[in-house]
C-alpha cells in the first residue's frame, strides 16, 4: 500500500514525466482533484483507472476513504488539476493521515509555477519565501503582506485575474514599489512574463484584462540583510511557506 503524490502538467502536457505516466498506469487507483480534467490527461496518454474524487470540499470525507483503499492494501496516485499535489491544492491533510497511518508516502516530482515563475523572474533564487494564494479581502490581504514587509527572501504569491490589479495596489502600498515578475499561462504557448517594478506592472495590469492563474514574484526587502547573488555558502536553507 502505497500513496503517490504525482505532479502533471501545469500546461503542455508533453512536460509530463514518464515516471509519472509509469506510475498511473501502475496504481489500483488515481484520486483526482478535478476527475473530468484528470480524465482528459489519462485519456490523452491512454491510461485507463478508476478515480476517486478529491477536493478541498469534500477533502475529509473522501481522505478516510482514500486511506481506507490504501489499508486495503492498494496503491492511489494523488493527482490535483495542474502541478504539485499539495501546494496550494488538496493533498496536506491525507498526508498527514497517512503518515500518521503508517502507510508508505512518496512522491514523483515534476511541474511547479512557483520554481517555474520564480526562475524566471530575475530576481534572487538563492532564497524564497512561497505564500500562496492571499486573503480575498484589501484589508485581510494587507496585513497578510505586512507579515512580508521586512522579508529578505524573495515573495512569491498565487493569485486569480479578478484580483491581479488589487493584490499589485496593496502591494505596492505595503511593501513598495519593489521589482517584479507576473508570469502567467507557463508552459503554454502564450506564455508570458512581465518584468518590472509593481507600479509599472500595475499600470499594466489596469490596462488590460488578464486571464488565468498568475503567479506574482517580488523582490524582498532592500534594507534586510541578503546573501549576495551567486554566493549561496554552505549554510543556505531555501525558505518555503504555504506551497511551493
Amino acid at each position: 500500500m502505497t500513496l503517490y503524490l504525482v505532479a502533471t502538467p501545469i500546461g503542455n502536457l508533453s512536460d509530463i514525466t514518464l515516471r509519472a505516466l509509469e506510475t498511473l498506469r501502475n496504481v489500483d487507483v488515481v484520486a483526482s482533484e478535478d476527475t473530468r480534467k484528470t480524465g482528459l490527461l489519462l485519456k490523452h496518454f491512454d491510461i485507463q483507472k478508476p478515480q476517486v474524487s478529491f477536493h478541498e470540499y469534500n477533502e475529509q470525507h473522501a481522505g478516510q476513504r482514500i486511506l481506507a483503499i490504501l489499508q486495503q492494501g492498494q496503491s492511489v496516485a494523488l493527482v490535483t488539476n495542474a502541478g504539485t499535489p499539495g501546494v496550494s491544492d488538496p493533498g496536506f491533510t491525507l498526508v498527514r493521515e497517512a503518515i500518521t497511518a503508517g502507510i508508505v508516502v512518496t512522491m514523483i516530482p515534476g511541474a511547479s509555477a512557483v520554481l517555474m515563475a520564480l526562475v524566471l523572474s530575475g530576481l534572487p533564487v538563492h532564497s524564497f519565501t512561497f505564500r500562496g494564494f492571499p486573503p480575498r479581502k484589501s484589508s485581510a490581504r494587507r496585513r497578510f503582506l505586512a507579515v512580508d514587509q521586512d522579508m529578505p527572501h524573495t515573495l512569491v504569491y498565487y493569485e486569480s485575474p479578478y484580483r491581479l490589479a488589487a493584490f499589485l495596489e496593496d502591494a505596492l502600498a505595503v511593501l513598495g514599489d519593489r521589482p517584479a515578475a507576473l508570469a502567467n499561462d507557463l508552459t503554454k504557448m502564450f506564455e508570458s512574463v512581465q518584468r518590472s517594478k509593481i507600479s509599472e506592472l500595475l499600470a499594466l495590469v489596469q490596462q488590460t484584462e488578464p486571464k488565468g492563474e498568475y503567479t506574482v514574484v517580488i523582490a524582498g526587502s532592500p534594507g534586510a540583510s541578503r546573501i549576495p547573488d551567486g554566493d549561496t555558502g554552505g549554510d543556505e536553507v531555501k525558505q518555503h511557506e504555504g506551497h511551493g
